[in-house]
This record gives structure tokens, sequence and C-alpha cells, in this order.
């Protein structure tokens, strides 16, 4: 591609956005996650994605939203990366899945339930969505730092909200049910609807990914209707966990 060609979605080019990109799907919270660059400036808002690009300890990091679910996600991280792209951290809200965790807790993702039709397109269902394990322990060492609660687990990434919120008012409901039982008996710590593509795409394209989860509220939880909405902690902690991936990277040069 030519170097100042314009990405059809994301409306960026090469020299656009950093190696470093944070991925929340809100359009609205990427002005909170660039406030705490250096120097951050508006690169771009198309549909869905809006774009600030600034610094990290002198490394040029951006904040691109993908707005809600796989479809549109996929075509955020397919552009990024050909525009130069390599290190994605998910930077999402969702809903806690096990007893244990309290609302404001944070959930750093090692892997996805890939409860979606996305990444069909990509590859068979068979193929597990693993985060990278250097963004995993980049992110526990941030959250470790800062003094901030967190459980490491598997996310669940589905296409339906209200098939989670609201199963009973959907005709498959026995089946959403079942499903959703299976997956905390498993373990899986939060659920939420983007980490099972970034993950997919990461690993077809030799790139990194990982994410960090707010559990906003827990309907397995002691308290289900307690809701903490502070994403303070989870930012903080997203951009402290790329500072280390910057130091260590810088390492390997």
């Amino acid at each position: 591609m030519a170097q100042d060609e314009l990405m059809y979605h994301i409306a960026m080019k090469k020299g656009d956005v950093g190696r470093y990109v944070f991925l929340p799907g809100d359009p609205g919270r990427c002005e909170k996650i660039a406030s705490y660059f250096d120097d951050p400036q508006l690169v771009a808002y198309n549909r869905e994605y809006k774009t600030y690009t600034g610094t990290l300890l002198g490394e040029k990091v951006s904040v691109t939203s993908t707005g809600i679910g796989c479809p549109s996600t996929a075509i955020a991280v397919e552009e990024l990366i050909m525009i130069g792209a390599d290190t994605f951290i998910r930077v999402g809200t969702s809903g806690g899945m096990q007893p244990h965790l309290k609302a404001g807790d944070l959930g750093i993702v090692t892997g996805a339930i890939r409860d979606e039709g996305t990444t069909s397109h990509y590859m068979p269902m068979e193929f597990p969505a693993v985060a990278n394990l250097d963004v995993v322990l980049s992110l526990r060492e941030a959250a470790e730092k800062l003094g901030n609660r967190y459980s490491l687990g598997i996310s669940h990434s589905k296409d339906s909200f209200f098939g989670q919120h609201a199963p009973e008012r959907m005709p498959v409901d026995k089946r959403l049910l079942e499903r959703w039982k299976a997956w905390v008996m498993g373990g899986t710590i939060c659920s939420e609807m983007e980490a099972a593509v970034i993950f997919v795409l990461s690993s077809i394209y030799r790139k990194r990914a990982g994410g960090i989860m707010l559990i906003g509220w827990n309907q397995e939880g002691e308290n289900p209707e307690e809701h903490v909405s502070d994403l303070d902690p989870l930012i903080r902690t997203a951009v402290e966990s790329v500072k280390i991936l910057i130091g260590k990277d810088r390492t390997k040069v």
C-alpha cells in the first residue's frame, strides 16, 4: 500500500498511529485515555472510529475506539495493522461471572470464549483466542504496582448484549442459559463483546494483544445490583502496562 493511502474506515494512514494502541469500544472514552498521553492530538473521527495519538515515555502511542462488538472491532484492528500498529490493549467494561469478583475489580484477560460470529470468518472455531503473554504480564505488573484488585482469566466474548441480560425474552433462552452456566462453571471471569477477535487477529498477523476490563457489576456475585463506573483505575493500569512494555521492548533493541 502507498505511504499516504488513507484507510477507508478509520480514516488514517501510515504515520498517524504508534505501534502501541489502546482499544476502547466507546468513542467517548478515547479523550479520557488520551489525557494520560503527552501531547495528545485528535487524528481522525469517522463512524465509530475515533483516534488520538500522543506519546508515553517518548514513544508514539494511540487510542482508537472500535465500536460495539467483533465486526466493527475487526475492521479497526485490520486497518490499524495495515498502518503500522502491532501491540493492542483492549480497555473496556464487562460483567463479572465469578462469585468472588466485586464491582470495581479489574479483569486481566488471558483468553476469550469465541461466542460470536466474526472470528469464524478467519479461523475454525477450534482455534483458541489467546492473549499475548508479554502483554498479560505487563498488565498484571501494572495492576500490582498501582495496588488495584484484579483477577486473571478467560472472558466471554458474545454478540448479543441482551442475550446475556434478558435471555428469557429470546426464543433460544434455554440454550443461552445452559451455555452461560457452562461458562461460569468453567471459571470464566467476565463477559464482554470484543476481546476474541482482537486476540484471533493478533495471532494470525503475529501481533501482540491483551485486554483489561473493569468489572462494572457482577450478576453472579453477592451484590448483583452493585454497579461501579469509575474508569480511572482501569485506564491507569492499562497506561502503566504500556509504559512497562515500552521499557521492556527497548531492552530488546
